[in-house]
């Protein structure tokens, strides 16, 4: 599973506090904990006003970059500040995010053209919102890989991203995410499936166990990449185990190494 730390992101009260203080010692440990408990990648959102948003970004990238050399998921909702805040990471990371939504995708694929290494998360909305029916946001999909192959990105290049709503909102439960997810995965092997797993449980007492049941669900569709917090150590060794009884891991040697690494399970002393 590719495990996009969600910790450093301004829309969490003690981060954007950090963030006003410029206190880089409270970023710094928040990018070696999820280093430490096993982050492919360590998201990084300001969560300010559009016009601070770049050099927030800057300060924080490079924050995170003193402590870690995993590679940054550069958060934003502008095209145009990813445009710019990329140019600050030190090795390829990850985009987050695009969409069918205006022009945002004619902003970051001509980068991911010229920087092979960079990936991308792309959410499945479009203009008109977050499309209600599996059927449609599919077809948002299906415009976003004909903008993949326009500008030569591979799918494996690429992390799709359902949009994974509240569950007690929901209309249909997770039916269309999984729907989503299955079909997305059947049309493509290669590419990455993405969801923001703590979304689903919004508004619920409990919220851990909602998110434990939507992430057996949603891997068992052909999720294999997810954004949460990486040091909660229940959600990770649930996430081996869930691999290896997918037979995603030969002789369960990954749940045994994340094990004895104490990535999960008791607190070694």
């Amino acid at each position: 599973m590719i495990i996009i730390g969600e910790k450093i992101n301004g829309s969490i009260p003690v981060v954007a506090d950090a963030i006003a203080r410029r206190d880089s010692d409270f970023i710094k440990e928040r990018a070696r904990l999820q280093t430490d408990a096993g982050a492919t990648f360590i998201d990084c959102c300001a969560s300010v006003p559009e016009n601070q948003e770049v050099e927030t970004l800057h300060w924080m990238i490079d924050c995170i970059q003193s402590v870690t050399d995993l590679p940054i998921s550069v958060d934003s909702p502008s095209a145009d500040v990813l445009v710019e805040a990329y140019k600050f990471c030190k090795r390829p990371g990850l985009f987050n995010s695009v969409s069918g939504e205006g022009d945002k995708i004619d902003k970051i694929f001509p980068i991911m053209a010229a920087n092979p290494g960079w990936e991308v998360i792309a959410l499945l909305s479009d203009d008109t919102g977050i499309p209600k029916s599996a059927a449609d946001r599919l077809k948002v999909f299906d415009k976003i890989m004909a903008k993949a192959k326009e500008y030569g990105i591979s799918p494996n290049r690429i992390h799709i991203d359902p949009l994974v709503e509240m569950l007690c909102t929901s209309e249909n439960g997770i039916e269309t995410n999984t729907e989503v997810i299955s079909s997305v995965r059947e049309q493509y092997p290669s590419i990455h499936i993405t969801a923001a797993v703590s979304n689903i449980s919004f508004n619920l007492p409990v919220r851990k166990m909602i998110n434990f049941g939507f992430t057996v669900l949603a891997m068992n569709s052909g999720l294999d990449s997810a954004i949460l917090d990486p040091t909660n150590r229940d959600l990770m060794g649930l996430i081996y185990a869930t691999e290896a009884l997918l037979g995603l891991d030969d002789y369960c040697m990954e749940y045994i190494s994340a094990y004895r690494e104490g990535l999960f399970g008791p607190v070694k002393n």
